[in-house]
This record gives C-alpha cells, structure tokens and sequence, in this order.
C-alpha cells in the first residue's frame, strides 16, 4: 500500500485495557508528524468532591477511583494525611499494609499479563482464545491472581474496595490463625510465579526502547512499594532523587485540548512510570528469588545495574515482579505478630501532606491540604497512566514511524500495532480522567485533512 494522499482509520475502542480512548495518527507523506493519546472517558472530579469531606474519608472515597488497584489510592491517601498530621504508623501496621498492597500487586499483574498482554505475543485476539490455545498457562495465571485477591480479602475485608482499611491503620488486624491458611496457597502461587516468569521468557520480543526518563520510588531497605523517595534515573544514566513533598515542583500537569487527562512532565521532559522504572531504579532490591527469575529470564542481573528499557519486555519485568510480591507476602506472614492496636490514632492537624506509592502501574502521588478541624480543603491525586501518556504517545510515533518505512504495513497491521505499544504500557484510562479510537490523518498538499 501506499502511504502517501489523505486517509482516516478509525477502530471503535481499544481492546484488552481498563477504560476507553483513542488515538489521532498524523501522517505527511509516510511521516508520522504527531500521535495524540486521545482519552475521552468524561472527568470524575474526585479531587473536587474530596474538598469539604472529613480528612478521615479519602482513603475509601479514592479506593473507588480504581477496581483493580484501589488498594494504591487507599495507601497513598492514609500516607498523605497521616504526613499532614505529623503521625508516623506502628511497623507492623506499615509490614500490614505491604502485606495488603502485595495481595493488589499479585492479582493486577496476573491479570494484566494473562488476560491483557500475553495475547499479543501469541496471536491471539483476546484472552478467551488464549484459553483455547493455551489453557494451563491461562488457568495457572488465574490461580495466581486469586491467590492475591484471597490476600486482599482476608486483610481488606473483600477484594475489590476494600473495607478494612482507615487512617493510621486498619479497623481489625487478622490473627496469625487467619493468616496461615495463606500460606499454603501463596506457596503454590510461588510455583505458579515462577512457571509465569519461564513461560513469558519464551514470547518474541520485537526490538524497541524509550529514552523517557524514568521515575520510580526507591528504598534503602527493600524494593519500593509503599513508600520511598522518588528517583529518577535519565537516558544518558544519571540519578537523581528528591523528597516526596517537592514532587509538584518537578512534576507539572498541563491540560491538553484532546484529553481529559492532564498530562505530565517531569522538568519539562518525558518520563515513564511503572514496572521498567522499578526495576532499573530499586531492582537491587529484588529478593534473592527474584534476582534469579530476572537472570534466567534474560532481564540480566539488578544487583550489577541490569536495565530493560524495551517496552514490549515490561510483561517479562511483571512476571519478576509478581514473583517478588508472592516472597515479600510469605516473609511478612511468617514474621507477623498481631499489634496491640490495629491503628495508629491520627489527631486532625492544620497544614499540607504528600504521599507517594507505587501501583502496579507506577508511581501515583496524592497531596492534601486540611484545616485545624480535620476538614479537606485541596486535594491533588498525580496517577500514573495520566503521567505516562507523554511516553506512551512517543513510543506510538516512533514505532509506527518504523513500520510505516518497512515494507507494505496496511491499516490493519498499523491498528494492531498500536495497541500492542499502548498495551506494553498497562494503562488505566479510567484513573487517569481528572482507548481504541484509532484515526490516521494522512496529509495531502502539506495540509492534514
């Protein structure tokens, strides 16, 4: 086919991601001259309706902004506050609260690599025709993620929104007894983990890199989940860190006529948030476990400063991860002693918190103001789809600029390519409104149609 003239391509919404956008291609004469990550699910003004509330609230109103992380928004709002307010949470609370978010993170990356993912690099259109081709893999990812929901379930109350978290803690910590029929399933997750982390180490990952800086929590002691400094770490190699409160400082949203998402730049470049960034950033913190499954599966060594930067490779940084969460969850089961109190109290206090945690998806930010009678009186909630989306549209340039110079790409290959490049990426569309619609301007005379 040729590339040259005007045409539109249009699909009718993404598939196998959580929400709904689209994607404006602009073509000239074979060049790919701009991408739009077009997202169009109408704002929730969450941010709005947090003002007025109670500062006790935001962790179960924001838990409703996502029903495959809530756990993320629940924890970066309790971080927030419990900072505004000076508090700082028993350790076991803290271990608690990890142990809940590893439940979040074994469940949303199973989900995303066997139902969202692993098609594209099978050749398959959806995940029901994976089960057909590939009905073990597809069951042992199933078993795994309800080996997180059960986690969720037992310390949140239920595995969607969960109910059992409040400020400074939880309203009921679990017995040891509670806790030890767990680890019987989490064990056989453990097999499970690292079936996934062999079988993904199989796919065919085409060649691909992005040069976005990449930011990511980091910790001294363990790799960064629920808290953390924020890290970033450039194309050239350089790092560099700064507190969590100066995060509005470095990342500014910008509204952009085509999204409902604000866009973000860190200093006024492209970063990418999420999964690769963790892994160049604090894989050295990567249990011993771990580091093995990255090593086998060719991700090459964290604790020697392995990076992947190849986009199409992040379901394979998953897989680690996952394998990661199940040891992180076992380690705080077998140590675990039930707190005097479930909670920490957590007196109102006049003044401005920061909180930052790392969803399955990368980092999300959360910032409150509150008055001296406990009231909220600004909120900012930064998710990490919305801070990516700069990223993702260059990846789409540059890609299907790629294909676009080969040899006869139609619009279909073109289409399927970019969900595959959006897919790499795991959005959650939904989140990030504070996509398949695919249409290809193809530019004639020097004017775009």
């Amino acid at each position: 086919m040729t590339h040259r003239g005007s045409r539109v391509l249009h699909v009718g919404s993404l598939s196998r991601v959580e929400g709904e956008g689209a994607l404006r291609l602009y073509v000239d004469d074979g060049t790919v001259t701009g991408a739009r990550l077009e997202i169009y699910e109408p704002p929730r003004f969450f941010e709005a309706f947090l003002r007025g509330r109670s500062y006790t609230e935001p962790p179960d109103i924001t838990a409703r902004v996502c029903g495959i992380c809530p756990v993320a928004y629940q924890m970066s709002a309790c971080a927030a506050i419990e900072d505004a307010c000076g508090v700082e949470v028993d350790p076991v609370i803290r271990d608690l609260r990890r142990l809940l978010y590893c439940g979040e993170w074994i469940e949303s990356q199973a989900l995303h690599i066997h139902l969202l993912h692993a098609p594209d690099f099978l050749g398959a259109a959806s995940a029901i025709e994976l089960a057909r081709t590939h009905r073990a893999e597809v069951e042992r990812g199933l078993r795994l993620k309800k080996a997180g929901n059960t986690l969720m379930e037992v310390l949140g109350g239920r595995a969607v929104h969960p109910v059992n978290v409040r400020l400074g803690g939880f309203h009921r910590a679990p017995t040891r007894a509670e806790l030890r029929p767990l680890r019987e399933q989490l064990k056989h997750a453990l097999d499970d983990a690292w079936g996934v982390v062999r079988w993904v180490a199989t796919f065919d990952f085409p060649d691909a890199r992005t040069d976005a800086d990449l930011l990511a929590l980091a910790s001294p002691d363990e790799y960064a989940i629920g808290s953390g400094t924020p890290t970033v770490l450039r194309a050239d190699g350089t790092t560099f860190a700064f507190p969590v409160r100066e995060f509005p400082d470095h990342v500014r949203e910008t509204h952009l006529p085509h999204s409902t998402a604000l866009h973000s730049r860190l200093d006024g470049r492209l970063h990418l948030t999420g999964s690769l960034a963790r892994f160049a950033i604090g894989g050295r913190r990567l249990s011993a476990g771990a580091r093995q499954a990255a090593v086998e599966a060719g991700l090459g060594d964290p604790h020697e400063g392995a990076v992947c930067r190849n986009p199409y490779r992040s379901i394979l940084v998953r897989a680690v991860e996952t394998l990661y969460a199940v040891e992180e969850a076992l380690r705080i089961i077998d140590g675990y002693e039930p707190p005097a109190r479930p909670y920490t109290d957590v007196p109102p206090v006049a003044g401005t918190g920061h909180g930052a945690t790392e969803a399955p998806r990368g980092l999300l930010y959360h910032r409150y103001t509150l008055d001296a009678a406990g009231l909220v009186t600004d909120a900012v909630l930064v998710p990490p789809t919305a801070q990516n989306q700069g990223a993702v549209e260059d990846d789409l340039r540059r890609l299907a600029q790629q294909a676009l110079a080969g040899p006869g790409t139609d619009d279909d290959e073109l289409t399927s390519l970019c969900e595959r490049v959006i897919r790499n990426h795991d959005p959650c569309i939904s989140c990030s409104t504070h996509f398949l619609d695919l249409t290809v301007v193809r530019a004639q005379g020097g004017h775009h149609a």
